[in-house]
């Protein structure tokens, strides 16, 4: 049996994971931008342009969700510290995404190097 450490190891060792500076990159570039966690964590502060699809759904809303149409895109995905977007971005590549990319530290990380949040949708750059 695994433990949910290994299983975000596991799925770290088949994804690309990315730094906030790569990701701030990204962002510039106008990549889709997914943050996985749960909705009230998402209202608490989340990355400039992101789109919420909590990891407990993900799956189920790539048929449909606009942020989710384009399986050749770049998508960043990120999470509190990596680890369920890690996951998620697993399961993306599993369903045909090409370049699902997981931010490492998760948002925690991107708010220790003082990059712009958004809360209660007001931009805190």
């Amino acid at each position: 049996m695994m433990t949910p450490h290994q299983l975000v190891a596991e799925a770290k060792a088949q994804i690309q994971e990315v730094t906030v500076t790569d990701a701030l990159q990204l962002l510039m570039e106008g990549v889709v931008v997914i943050d996985v966690r749960e909705p009230s964590e998402f209202e608490a502060g989340n990355l400039p342009g992101s789109v919420n699809i909590p990891r407990g759904i993900l799956e189920f809303k790539t048929p449909d969700h606009p942020a989710l149409a384009n399986r050749q895109a770049k998508i960043l995905l990120y999470c509190r510290t990596g680890g369920r977007s890690a996951m998620a971005a697993h399961s993306l590549k599993r369903l045909g995404y090409f370049q699902p990319v997981s931010m490492g530290g998760g948002y925690e990380a991107w708010v220790a190097h003082h990059q712009p949040v958004v809360k209660d949708n007001m931009d805190f750059s």
